[in-house]
């Protein structure tokens, strides 16, 4: 019998990453029947193969542009072409990079013209995402647009409306959503691990210069050498700043703030895990609490969004926090409520803890009970224990899960590996024009909300505002 059990566990612990929670429900409950806190390894199997040749072209190679041309590279069978980037010593760091053979250029319209170049990764300023895309999909380029997919929520539609009639592939970088984690967190909720869920917190907190966007800037920047006047054709006119170039995440004529950059980690993370369409109604608020350097988007923000019944899911409440002096040192949290539990997502890993309750209802402790007389607290107490057994009486117990995944697993990786494979094999990607808006325009209704001081109402069907 022990053999018995042994062989079980071991075949579920090969299966957890590739089987669906569902064919594998019987081994899940006695395993957490038998095994306390027990840490099941989701297995990784992904086989990258390597077919058609892709060459690609990066379009802003700053912080982000050189991770994820870092390991779109590591993707079999795809190739570096061309890199453009307004600044001079990131042209110069390219070369140093690849070679002076590397083809670089400060127009990305140039990039654009080369027929060698089958998909861009655009890693731009935010204010920009919008209208590198239109123009990389009428040049026939594959898109990898890094979060927001948008600035404005106006520009939505012409990006949605362009990937239909290119029939190209687009997806929006938010990595999280390819996580096997994610994956299997999604599994378990659809499967009722937790119960019905009512309440979803997303939190995304730092304590570092760095990590508030206080980037190093270079001795040489100026007008010239960071091609400002080209910097500022997509906003309006305004002098050479040298912050609003390098920091641009902190200042809203150019990005979106935390909202932009991590509410719509938050937000694809868990419509992603909820299969949900978005809120229908948003309402933030925001203050600069540190980081007194000129920015005009805050470095604490809250957000607190009502996400109605649907056919996906149960109406539940998202509540979103980012904190840029946060005395935790900083984390990253989801964290989904339900009846009977959470599942708590940190990182990739996953750790379910149940909480259910008893079948009978409360009587006695802090209770109005005491406060009656002793004849009718007699009476009551006998007519309670005769229709409760005390099994009924008893909160029901189910162990708790941690779900990790392996050592050096990357979601990044995944991600771009989706990407690839979409433009090969023409399958759906993870995170297309339509998902990608719909975590884009909850997030940049924050904004709004923050300096309107008003709650923002949404349509997450039609995706409109209301």
């Amino acid at each position: 019998m022990k053999n018995d059990n042994s062989n079980s566990r071991r075949k579920f612990l090969q299966q957890i990453g590739a089987t669906s929670l569902f064919t594998a429900a019987s081994p899940f409950t006695s395993l957490a029947a038998q095994e306390k806190a027990e840490e099941r390894i989701l297995t990784y199997e992904k086989k990258i193969s390597a077919n058609d040749k892709i060459r690609i072209g990066v379009i802003g190679y700053g912080v982000q542009g050189h991770f994820d041309l870092t390991t779109a590279l590591k993707v079999p069978g795809v190739e570096l072409a061309s890199i453009c980037d307004l600044y001079t010593g990131r042209i110069e760091n390219a070369k140093e990079q690849f070679g002076n053979e590397i083809y670089t250029t400060r127009n990305y319209k140039e990039l654009l013209d080369r027929e060698d170049i089958d998909a861009v990764l655009i890693c731009t300023t935010d204010i920009w995402h919008a209208r590198i895309t239109l123009d990389a999909l009428a040049k026939g380029k594959h898109v990898y647009c890094e979060k927001p997919m948008v600035y404005k929520i106006s520009e939505g539609y012409p990006v949605i409306a362009a990937v239909k009639k290119s029939r190209k592939v687009l997806q929006v970088g938010s990595q999280r959503v390819s996580s096997i984690g994610y994956a299997k967190a999604k599994e378990l909720l659809a499967a009722g691990e937790i119960g019905k869920l009512n309440m979803v917190n997303a939190v995304y907190d730092r304590q570092s210069s760095i990590g508030a966007w206080q980037y190093t800037i270079p001795k040489d920047a100026d007008a010239l050498t960071t091609n400002w006047d080209m910097f500022i054709e997509a906003t309006e006119k305004m002098a050479f700043d040298a912050k609003k170039f390098f920091w641009w995440r902190a200042f809203k004529e150019v990005g979106t703030g935390v909202a932009g950059d991590l509410f719509i980690h938050l937000l694809s993370g868990s419509h992603f895990i909820t299969n949900s369409k978005g809120p229908e109604s948003i309402y933030s608020t925001g203050q600069f609490s540190y980081w007194n350097d000129g920015r005009n988007l805050p470095d604490v923000m809250s957000g607190v969004m009502q996400y109605p019944d649907s056919p996906e899911h149960a109406a539940y409440q998202l509540t979103l926090q980012v904190n840029f002096i946060s005395g935790t040192g900083g984390q990253e949290v989801i964290q989904l409520v339900g009846s009977e539990g959470i599942i708590e997502v940190k990182g990739n890993n996953i750790t379910i803890k149940h909480s259910l309750m008893p079948e009978a209802p409360g009587f006695g402790g802090y209770d109005s009970l005491f406060t009656f007389s002793k004849s009718m607290q007699e009476e009551m107490k006998k007519d309670y224990e005769s229709k409760w057994t005390p099994e009924q009486r008893k909160r029901k117990t189910k162990e708790d899960i941690v779900f990790k995944v392996p050592d050096g697993y990357s979601d990044h990786l995944d991600h771009f590996t989706n990407f690839f494979d979409s433009i090969r094999k023409g399958k759906q990607v993870i995170e297309d024009a339509e998902f990608g808006f719909r975590a884009a325009a909850p997030a940049l209704a924050c904004n709004e909300s923050y300096f309107k001081k008003k709650i923002i109402k949404w349509d997450p069907v039609n995706m409109k505002l209301k």
